[in-house]
């Protein structure tokens, strides 16, 4: 029987490999990137092997080339140098949020892992990569700690917290996932509008929601009848 390393050898080589490079990237083994002109989109693979299983886990950054001295070898995205634009665990753009492991092990079903996180690449990393890239300039509006009331509201409901806040043409963005049919999420998020609206902050007029992909859900202006979804 094989060992879990040989395992893991085999499934990033022969089936995560050459997903990602379908999906658009370059690379191999545990570094690849998009390419453009101006900036390195970069996905990482951190492994730790240990108790005959391999846990692995994925790491995306993006930064400036003009940043990174126009090397011609792309940044690690699992060592992060400061000169990141921006750098985060995939596990941040998924819907459980926080760190999120894969753990392949001798049996019939380890292939069941590597599958599951180029699921997990396919479906966030690599939107989430592109949008970095063709985006303009954003500016950053609250982070983690600062949103703490807001996601303890989103925990208490049992829902996805948010996982960006971000300014963008007068627009008051929020990014996480959730579902445009879930009326707790439209209940919590219409109270954390009405909460950031009533702030007047002159730098934005309105606030959106958008679920992982960067679909909108829902739309809350100011109102003096209280704050409602405009009409899609």
């Amino acid at each position: 029987m094989r060992t879990a390393e040989e395992l893991y050898t085999t499934g990033i080589r022969d089936h995560f490999a050459p997903a990602l490079r379908g999906l658009g990237f370059q690379g191999w083994r545990h570094s690849f990137s998009l390419p453009d002109r101006d900036r390195w989109a970069v996905l990482g693979v951190r492994a730790v092997p240990g108790d005959g299983r391999v846990r692995y886990t994925v790491n995306l950054s993006v930064t400036d080339k003009a940043a990174w001295d126009r090397r011609s070898i792309r940044p690690d995205a699992n060592s992060p140098t400061g000169l990141e634009r921006w750098h985060a665990p995939i596990g941040e753009l998924l819907p459980v949020g926080g760190e999120v492991w894969w753990e392949v092990a001798p049996g019939p079903r380890w292939l069941i892992a590597v599958e599951d996180s180029v699921a997990a690449v396919r479906g966030y990393a690599l939107p989430e990569l592109r949008r970095r890239l063709v985006a303009g300039e954003r500016e950053h509006y609250l982070g983690q700690a600062e949103l703490d009331g807001v996601n303890g509201a989103l925990a208490a409901a049992r829902l996805a917290r948010i996982q960006r806040a971000e300014l963008a043409d007068g627009v008051l963005e929020l990014h996480g996932a959730w579902s445009r049919h879930d009326p707790a999420a439209h209940a919590v998020l219409a109270g954390a509008a009405r909460g950031f609206l009533s702030v007047r902050d002159a730098r934005f007029h309105a606030v959106r929601v958008l679920d992982t992909l960067g679909r909108t859900l829902w739309e809350f202006r100011p109102d003096p009848g209280g704050n409602h979804p405009e009409p899609d």
